[in-house]
């Protein structure tokens, strides 16, 4: 594990449970998430995947549901052989969405742990700032 840690927030004018259905409803995640179709039971130990295509290509990325706490907190390891490393546990991140709701709004953090450098949590932070303002305006666009 490395110190450098990615992070995006986003306030959503919204619900918490209305955020909370639209990251875990795969319908939602497609159009937010970059068009990726996932597929898992959002159980503790299940495995998770994230499918579709990326610059022409079909990817599989795949994780493991580590903690749910429904409209407050998700996190997830992830995987994606896209990178290039080896498919090994040192190779994964772990995703972590934490929910708060206050007065009607909810504030959703997202931090993506063990980059190798300054400069991939930055990348990684951009990545999912873009993903946390495409949830945002599929939430408040409902």
């Amino acid at each position: 594990m490395t110190d450098f840690v990615a992070k995006a927030d986003i306030e959503v004018a919204a619900p918490v449970t209305r955020v909370w259905q639209a990251l875990t409803d795969p319908d939602a995640i497609a159009k937010y998430f970059f068009g990726s179709r996932v597929s898992t039971d959002w159980q503790p130990g299940s495995p998770i995947t994230w499918s579709g295509e990326y610059d022409g290509k079909p990817y599989e990325d795949k994780g493991e549901i580590l903690d749910v706490e429904p409209g407050r907190l998700l996190r997830m390891t992830h995987f994606s052989p896209m990178t290039g490393f080896a498919d090994e546990p040192v190779n994964y991140h772990t995703l972590t969405y934490e929910l708060v709701e206050r007065g009607g709004a909810t504030r959703v953090s997202l931090s993506q742990d063990n980059n190798g450098s300054d400069a991939e949590a930055q990348r990684a932070s951009a990545n999912w700032a873009a993903m946390l303002d495409g949830l945002k305006r599929t939430v408040e666009g409902e």
